[in-house]
Formats: C-alpha cells, structure tokens, sequence
C-alpha cells in the first residue's frame, strides 16, 4: 500500500512479557496478587494512556482484583518502569509524569458495573491527583469534581538540567484549562518530595473554549473559542519558564456550536464511542519544519453518497473543500474520517472507501495529490480503527496498543506509476516519489526506465520537463526551508483536467494575526512622506510575527539570566529597529530626491528621481529577501506602483515574472481604478489580471469596466456552470427574444447556460458573482467579437 506503517512500540510485545515476568517474580517470592497466570484474563484492561514529549508511553492494566497500575516505557532503553498502583478499583481518565518522573498526575473516576465503566454516575466525583513518585510517597488532590478532568505536564525545551519548578495542564470538561505551578525539593540526596504541597500556585490559560489541542513536540496549545458565532483558532506558546504567550488568532469558516466539547492529542480518549465516530466532526491542526500550517476538517456526515472535508492552508493564504463520491449509496459509514500528518503531505482515509494523500507543501495544484478511491488495495489494507497523528509522523491505534510510524512505501509507489492510466495520479506519484528522499540514485534510476517507455502515454504534461525540474527541487529542498520560493517545483503552473470522484472549491482566507504585531504598531513612531500602505501586505504581518517569535524563543534558549519580559522588549525594540532602518532609507531616499505622495498617480511621466528610488527599493528587496527579513507593511504595494511609472511594458513583467514585483490587491486595485482605457492602459491591465491567483483576479476584474473584463468574468461564470454539465437532449426549435443576433451556435449555448441556471438557484448562493448570467455572457461574448473585428 502507498502508507506503510512501521511499529515503533506494541503493548503486546514491548510491555506484555515485562509485566509476566514482574507478576511471576513476585508469586515466586510469596507476594500477594496471584500467579503469573492471572495476567493473561486481565489482558483487556492493559492500554495506554498517554505519549509524552520524549517519547516515553505510559500505561495501565488492573489485576484480578481491580488495583489500577501505572508503568512506563523508556523509549531510549526500551525498557519499562513500574510508577505506581492505586489499591482501589478506580478508571483511569488521563495520566501523565513529569521529565524527572518524580510527578505523576492522574485523573481517575471510580468503577461502576452498570452502564460503560467511563460514565460518570449521579454523585460520582472525578479525583485528580498529583503523586510524589521517587519515592513514593504523599498524594495530593487537585481537584474534586463532577466533571472530567485530562492531566498533561509541560516538557521544557531545556532538558540538560531538571528544573526547580514544574508546570501541569488541568483541562476540565468545564471548558477552561488551569496551570499548577509546582516546586519541588530534594531531600537525603534522591528523595524528590513536594516544597510548601499545602499552597501550588495556579493561574487560568484559557476558558470557555470548545475545541482543543495539544502539540506536545513543540509544547504549543490550539484552541477554538466562539465569538459572535465565528469560530477562532488561537496558539498559545509554552516556554521553559513559567510564561504562556498568545501566538496567533484565525478565523475559521466552520460551525462548533453544537458540536459539543472535544480534545485532541490529552492521551487517550476512550470516552467517545468509537461506533458512532461518522456523527462527529474530526479537526486537527498540523504544522511542520518548514512553516506548514494547515487545519483539517470533516463536518458531521450527512449523507452516505459523498464525503465533504476542508484543508485550510494558513501557511498558503486559501482553503480548499474536497467532496468525495463513495461510489455506493448502500455502503454505510461507520468510522470517522482519519487526517494523518506526514510532513510534506497529509493522508486522509475513510476506511473502506477512500485513500487521499494531499501535497500541503505545494497544495495550489491538485494533480500534486493523489485521490485512490473504491475497493483498492491501498484502502483495504489501512487499520480500520481510529488513529490519532501525532507530531513527526508519529500514529497512535489506541485500541490495538501500537505506536506506528507513518512513511510512504516507495515500492508501492512505484509500481503505481507503472500501473496507472491517468496523468494527475502519475503527476501526483511522481512527487510523492521524489519527496521520499530516500535512496535518490535507486528511485531516479527507476523513474527514468518508466519515462523511457512511457514517454508518449502522457498528455498533459512533458514528463521529461516535469522529472527534471521536481527531481532537482526535492534533491536539495530538506536542505533549507521556502526553497519554493526560490526554485520552481514543477513545470506545471495550471492544472485544468477534472479529477475523476473529485469536486474542489478553493477559497481565500485571512492569514493568521500574530499578536506581537499589536505591540510594534503602538509604537510611536515620526511621521514618513513615505506613502507605506499600513492597512495591507499580510503577507509582511505573518513574516514579523514569526520573527518575532522565532528570536524570542532564541534568546529564552540562552539568556538563562535574563527576565523574561526583559528579553521581549529587547526583541520588540529589535524587529522595530530593523524596520525603521529599512524605514529611513526609503525617507531619506524619498527627501533627496523631492519626491512628493502625488508620484502615485498615473496621469505623469516617470522622473529621473523616481527611477532612482525604484532602483534603490530593488536593492532593499534583494538585501532583506537573502536575509529573510520583513519589510514594512505597504513596501510591495509602494514598489509596484513605480515599477509600472519607470518600466516599460515588457521589463516590468518581467520583474512580475522573476518575483521581484509582488502584485498586491491594493497596487492592482490603483492600477484598475486610475488608469484610463487607452489601447496601451488596456494591454498593461490585461497583462497584470492574468498574472493574478484565480481568486484575487475574479475580484478585479470586477473594478475594470471593458469588454475584456467582462469576457474574462463570464469565462470563470461558464466554467462553474459546465463543470459538471452532461448534455441532454435539446428541441431543435430555439426560441429567441425579441432582438436577438441571429447566431445560431451563440443562441445554442446561451440556452443551455439558461436551462442550468433556472434549474439550480443555489449556483448563485456564493458572494461577488451577482449580475452574472447567461444575458451577461451573451453581452459580453458580443462586445468582444465586436472589439475583435474593430466593428
């Protein structure tokens, strides 16, 4: 199969033997608890509970007569550790231990015989507990409730050294989540014991959320609480001291209000039944080393024909909707829908179904994901039970006790891109091939052989352009993160063909808003000629909020002496120094010269003036873009719009072209609006639109007023409509209106667009396509050819 799933740790195997052998040990030894026998009838009750951030898995079973016990497996040593046994028949909620595995903090309910045994009874408390471990020794309660509480401790990037103070999340069912800030002392040399256990210190990190998330590689909290019915992803950074910080805040165009209260990633969640998994929403947020961002979500099914799911790439600017046809309408869906975290890709499977491994690191074209659906084998041979992704390709089966680790079978691939008729599925495998990185000789070699005779079986792309150019980007991209930037991926740049059982809808989203941009723009700063666009350049926020968080976290690695507020102050005054110098060029550069705001009209000639300071905006560009450093908000925008004063025509589309022009939304809006129609105006307007992304392109052309506007918008308007068009048979008398153009094949088509349009309104459900019909591509299709024949 394409996921191969290779064990990395099996309760069975790794915990199993361990335990049998404790158990004979002890009833060799006279000890209570039974014979080694007794073990093999209690054998249900042994799952794991929780993986922490090190890798070390902690698990329970309880004996014949009911005791709980915790144990630990190192996944350095392989070796397990017994940590503590509860003498009371109690059910374990969550449990996690600290790095030392000094703390163990549990949540346990009790026992009850009636009903499912994680059912909170009427009365019934939910205890949780924090356990001096080495030695054992005092309990404390943390709390006493009547809701369910998850447990996780925090896991300091600094690990060389144990720290005074330790840090344990309290997630209540309440919807709020609590931090325990607790120190500990050493007594007689190994002796670990609570300091001042009568007082833990306790503040609150978030409250009324309905969705959460942990990522234990990088200790990072996703959350979703509702404003105003909107639903808002917020991040929280935890460092190695004992602050939180608000990284960044998403809207999300999806519905939780009555979705009810989930977590993801706090240990095993075996309080959802797992048969019913198809009623629920799935949502996951997946990030990786090279800056992916990116939200999976499923809604709650509602139809047994086909399978909605959305990917929102914040790292991209823009979401995509996938609808998967399952083929048959009696095949019923009783498992939920699995999103894995891959790196590069992300899979997403309905077990029985479907198998789609999407390419989130270059998502824009959708031959560069792969769609295997039906009885294949690929989907057959995938676990059938819920799984969980954990960070760096790590998947967790709760019910079968295994930790997987998830990679692309290269041989399967391989023999797919043999065996497959279609040119997006070879598109698509050829990359996911190339992106292995393993053995690269071996898999060129063997992909050369495929081209080699196969070479006329493609039609939508030369397979020797598209070979050349992937197989070099992906031999040196793990080398260096946005090498996308710098380097193209493929030969491709649109992709056209429909996928067979596929519909996509792609929409723009707002980047997410970093909050230390909040603190930079309080800053007083002079007033500039310069005139930056503040209000735009999104793209220049999310680089500076990163930055800022980048070096902050930097600096808290190695100025161990050093107050933390201290630290990011002197990041604050950093990041508005670097823009501020970039600042004062442009200021300095704009005064020299006498250039006045009235230089962004476009009723003047260029100056000499204004070809110097475009010239010295190239090089600023070129000096921080080596760097990977921001630029202020507007700097784009204000570039742009010189460029199209001092370059002629063909130069400043190459510029365009080469990246050194970024087309802004507010620059092309200027562009529309200022400049008149003349034949030259008109070639540079429809030079700029087709280098737009679809999205932002269809929203311009709305500001330009001209047969070639209208042609581009009724184009996008017929595409939508056609696009999953099957003709039926049509009367051979066409009625047409008073006043018509005798054009029988115009009049064909345009009674076509009409029969579709007034057999499906909800064509016009979405925003920015009203005054869009068939009387308007009739219009428009008229005034073109008028303008074609100079009539």
């Amino acid at each position: 199969m394409a996921l191969r799933l290779v064990s990395d740790f099996d309760l069975r195997k790794d915990v199993l033997p361990w335990l049998r052998s404790q158990r004979a040990a002890s009833a060799a030894a006279g000890a209570r608890g039974g014979g080694p026998g007794v073990l093999e009838n209690n054998y249900e009750s042994l799952r794991i509970l929780n993986v922490e951030r090190n890798g070390n898995i902690i698990y329970t079973y309880k004996d014949d007569k009911g005791n709980v016990f915790f144990g630990l497996y190192d996944c350095r040593t392989r070796q397990n550790e017994h940590l503590y046994t509860f003498e009371k028949d109690l059910h374990v909620v969550s449990c996690s231990v600290n790095s030392e595995r000094t703390l163990l903090a549990a949540s346990l309910v009790h026992f009850t015989k009636e009903g499912r045994k994680n059912e909170l009874q009427p009365g019934s408390k939910c205890l949780t507990l924090l356990i001096e471990i080495h030695p054992v020794n005092n309990v404390k309660v943390l709390k006493a409730v009547d809701s369910y509480i998850w447990v996780q401790f925090l896991y300091p990037h600094v690990e060389s050294r144990p720290l005074p103070e330790n840090h344990l999340l309290l997630i209540s069912e309440e919807k709020y989540i609590e931090k325990f800030h607790i120190r500990v002392i050493q007594e007689d040399g190994t002796r670990v014991v609570l300091k001042d256990s009568g007082h833990l210190p306790r503040e609150r990190v978030v409250e009324d959320f309905v969705w959460a998330q942990w990522d234990m590689s990088e200790q990072r909290l996703y959350y979703i609480d509702l404003k105003k019915s909107r639903s808002v992803l917020k991040c929280i950074q935890f460092s190695a001291d004992e602050k939180f910080n608000l990284m960044f805040e998403a809207p999300l165009d999806i519905t939780l209000s009555d979705s009810g209260f989930k977590l993801v990633n706090f240990g095993c969640d075996d309080l959802q039944d797992q048969e019913n998994l198809s009623k629920h929403l799935t949502l996951c947020v997946f990030t990786n080393h090279t800056g992916t961002l990116c939200v999976c979500y499923s809604p709650k099914f509602d139809s047994w024909e086909k399978i909605t799911y959305s990917v929102f790439h914040f790292h991209k600017g823009h979401s995509k909707t996938f609808t998967a046809a399952l083929g048959s309408v009696d095949s019923h869906v009783t498992k939920g829908l699995t999103f894995l975290n891959l790196e590069y890709y992300v899979a997403v499977y309905l077990p029985g179904h479907f198998f789609h491994l999407l390419n989130i690191q270059h998502p824009d074209l959708i031959c560069h994901s792969l769609f295997v659906t039906g009885n294949n084998e690929v989907v057959d041979m995938l676990p059938h039970g819920p799984l969980q992704s954990l960070s760096g390709s790590l998947v967790l089966d709760w019910c079968s006790g295994k930790l997987y680790r998830a990679v692309l079978n290269q041989s399967y691939l391989l023999q797919f891109l043999w065996n497959t008729q279609l040119d997006c599925e070879k598109m698509a495998v050829l990359h996911c091939v190339l992106s292995c990185g393993r053995d690269p000789q071996f898999l060129e070699a063997k992909i050369i052989q495929w081209i080699s005779e196969s070479i006329s079986a493609c039609h939508s792309f030369d397979l020797i352009q598209e070979f050349i150019i992937a197989s070099s980007y992906w031999s040196i991209y793990p080398e260096t993160s946005n090498m996308d930037k710098l380097l193209p991926y493929s030969s491709v740049f649109a992709w056209n063909t429909e996928i067979p059982g596929i519909t996509l809808v792609t929409e723009e989203i707002a980047l997410p808003f970093m909050k230390v941009i909040s603190n930079l723009e309080a800053r007083n700063l002079e007033p500039r000629l310069t005139p930056l666009f503040q209000e735009e350049d999104n793209h220049q926020r999310l680089l500076m909020g990163l930055m800022v968080s980048e070096l902050k976290d930097h600096l808290l690695r190695h100025l161990q002496g050093v107050e933390k507020k201290k630290i990011e102050q002197m990041v604050l005054d950093y990041i508005s120094k670097l823009l501020d110098l970039i600042c004062q060029i442009l200021e300095t550069s704009w005064r020299k010269h006498h250039l006045h705001p009235r230089v962004l009209h476009f009723n003047r000639r260029a100056s000499a003036a204004e070809f110097t300071v475009f010239h010295i905006m190239t090089r600023i560009l070129e000096a921080t873009t080596s760097l990977f450093l921001p630029l202020p908000p507007g700097f784009h925008t204000l570039h742009t719009i010189l460029g199209v004063h001092c370059l002629p025509l063909h130069n400043l589309l190459h510029y365009i072209d080469n990246g050194v022009l970024l087309l802004t939304e507010t620059a092309v809006t200027r562009l529309m609006k200022d400049l008149d129609n003349s034949e030259k105006n008109e070639k540079l307007k429809f030079s700029i639109i087709v280098r737009l992304p679809p999205l932002i392109g269809q929203k311009i052309c709305r500001l330009w007023d001209h047969p070639m506007s209208s042609n581009i918008i009724s184009r996008n308007h017929v595409k939508r409509l056609l696009v999953n068009y099957k003709k039926q048979p049509q009367s051979s008398m066409i009625d047409k209106s008073p006043g018509s153009v005798e054009f029988l094949p115009l009049n064909y088509f345009i009674e076509i667009l009409t029969d579709i349009e007034s057999s499906n309104q909800a064509l016009y459900a979405f925003e920015g396509h009203d005054n869009v019909d068939a009387k308007f591509v009739e219009e428009a299709a008229l005034k073109h050819t008028t303008m074609l024949l100079g009539l």
